[in-house]
Formats: C-alpha cells, structure tokens, sequence
C-alpha cells in the first residue's frame, strides 16, 4: 500500500502510537500519556486499548519491549516499531499539511470568515 492510499489513523490509535515514539510504556502507562497528550479528550478503556496494541501488534506498528513481573502481575512493555515510526511520521506530516492549508484559508478569508 502506497503513502498516499494509506486511510488516516484513527485519533486513538495515533495517540497510542505518539504515547510510543518518545520512550517504550506498558499499558497503564500508555493510558495516561493518551489521556495527556489529548489534554483529558481521550481516555481510553481497558478493552478499547489493548484491542489498538494486539492490532498494531499484528501490524508490525509496535513490539513488546520486554515483558516485566510487577507485584506478582505479568506487564507488557511496548515500543514502537520501525514500521510504526515511519506511519506516524507521515501521519504527523498529513495531518501538519491539513492545519497549514487551515490556517491559509481563515487569514485569506479575514476576520470572523469574512468574505476577503
């Protein structure tokens, strides 16, 4: 599948794989970075956020790091992949291109959208 016929990442799945790019976080941890980077909007339930990770999963978009035993408790700890750097860099730049073109309509059409 080319860049250009790739559909556009879902909002939850583009912050999951954001809360990723800087450092590798286990789920709990995935969670919260969601619910900061989205400042509150999004708040991920357990269900919908390990439904993402086993699709990015099978998608190659993101790896388990390492696997850790917290408090006698099994913890995944996931990282983003080659693969799912690379999506969310053009994403990052789709996403950058529709807010410039935003932007360059609301000033060309003055204030409060007044014909120009």
């Amino acid at each position: 599948m080319s860049r250009t016929s790739e559909r556009a990442l879902q909002e939850p799945t583009l912050l999951v794989l954001t809360a990723l790019a800087d450092e590798p976080r286990h789920g709990y941890a995935i969670t919260r970075e969601v619910k900061t980077l989205s400042d509150g909007r999004v708040v991920l339930r357990t269900g919908t956020l390990y439904g993402a990770l086993d699709r990015l999963l099978r998608d190659g978009l993101i790896e388990v790091s390492r696997e850790e035993i917290v408090d006698g408790r099994a913890r995944k700890v996931y990282a983003l992949a080659a693969p799912g750097r690379e999506r969310l860099a053009v994403e990052a730049e789709r996403l950058a291109a529709t807010a410039r073109e935003a932007r360059r309509r609301l000033e060309a059409s003055g204030p409060a959208g007044a014909p120009a």
